[in-house]
């Protein structure tokens, strides 16, 4: 007999991943259809089956270029990125107990902006420093030093994102500067709007880069999920369930660090994303993170990618910054979370 044993359902599991891959693909399929060309469709479908497959159905080589070269990267970079960094987010909201904490709010977005902006402008490390590395060294420094501002005002929780705040600002005055002082009037511009986030310019190498990092960084927050739910309860209760907690914390803070790096580095920084989608989900499929952490990911995906959509479509022949729209809904749900987290202490 087996009372008491709890048996996965494995149907309803399969079921939920067959639904979320179609919200993703469906969410794709529309990003490809719409934008200052018009395509059908079916036409987009063809174009979709002679990139993938080389199905030979006919299909205009403009519509072919624009859809497969231009359209599907971007859509494809939108879910990497929406997913990492919600992702992230989750992560960080674990670790610190707060649910306000993201790598835009913690500065590390900022950080990893002032990183990559030295490689473009300032040249640091010439050739042998790519975008993702300058991103990256920005967003361990900017942990670092929200860690120091966060350890010198007592280490709450509460202070961390303050101290997050603080240290994106720094961080934000120090982009504004190189930019500013040192940038031509071209660089200055292109750097600008790139900073509000932007995925006019992703090609298929981008997406490359970016699919292994947020693949691989959800394999690891996956590994660690169980460990995560102990530190519902505080560090020391995680530490007295058998977890490493020193190690923990310093893997997913990397890994938080290398996926938001390679995503700024890429597209620019994109805030709020890390904050709304992990409280979306925890509604919808609860604290566990064995299934907060997939819902996560998925959510991001397909939020990222909608509110590309927006951005072409808000404003007629106007290509809205991708910042601009997650921060259209992320701002209200920032104040809602807040308001939350007040009234429960």
């Amino acid at each position: 007999m087996t009372h008491g044993v709890h048996r996965p359902n494995w149907p309803l599991r399969i079921g939920i991943a067959i639904a979320a891959a179609a919200a993703v693909a469906l969410s794709i399929a529309t990003a490809v259809t719409i934008g200052e060309m018009r395509i059908p469709p079916a036409v987009a479908f063809r174009a979709l089956a002679n990139g993938l497959f080389d199905a030979g159905y006919p299909v205009g080589p403009i519509q072919q270029g624009v859809i497969f070269e231009y359209r599907l990267s971007r859509a494809l970079m939108a879910a990497l990125c929406g997913g990492a960094l919600a992702l992230s987010g989750a992560i960080l909201q674990a670790l610190l107990r707060n649910p306000l904490a993201e790598p835009y709010i913690l500065g590390i977005s900022a950080g990893a902006s002032t990183g990559a902006v030295c490689v473009l402008i300032l040249g640091v490390g010439g050739s042998a420093l790519t975008l993702s590395a300058g991103a990256f060294a920005g967003s361990i420094l900017a942990l670092a030093v929200v860690g120091l501002l966060a350890a010198g005002a007592g280490g709450a929780s509460e202070r961390v994102i303050l101290a997050g705040v603080a240290g994106s600002q720094l961080f934000n005055a120090a982009t504004a500067t190189i930019v500013t002082t040192l940038a031509t009037a071209e660089q200055a511009r292109g750097v600008m709007f790139w900073l509000l986030g932007n995925f006019g310019g992703v090609r298929w190498p981008d997406v490359g880069v970016a699919a292994p990092v947020a693949l691989a960084g959800f394999a690891v927050c996956v590994v660690h999920a169980k460990a995560l739910d102990a530190f519902a309860f505080g560090a020391d209760t995680a530490a007295s369930l058998g977890v490493a907690v020193a190690r923990m914390r310093i893997v997913l803070l990397a890994t938080t660090a290398v996926m938001t790096a390679v995503m700024v580095s890429i597209v620019g920084t994109i805030g709020f994303v890390g904050l709304v989608i992990p409280h979306a989900a925890r509604f919808l499929v609860g604290p566990g993170h064995a299934r907060l952490l997939p819902a996560s990911l998925v959510g991001g995906a397909v939020f990222m990618i909608l509110a590309d959509i927006l951005s072409r479509v808000l404003v007629p022949q106007q290509i809205l910054p991708i910042g601009v729209v997650t921060a259209l809904f992320g701002a209200p749900a920032f104040a809602i979370i807040l308001y939350r987290a007040r009234a429960r202490t």
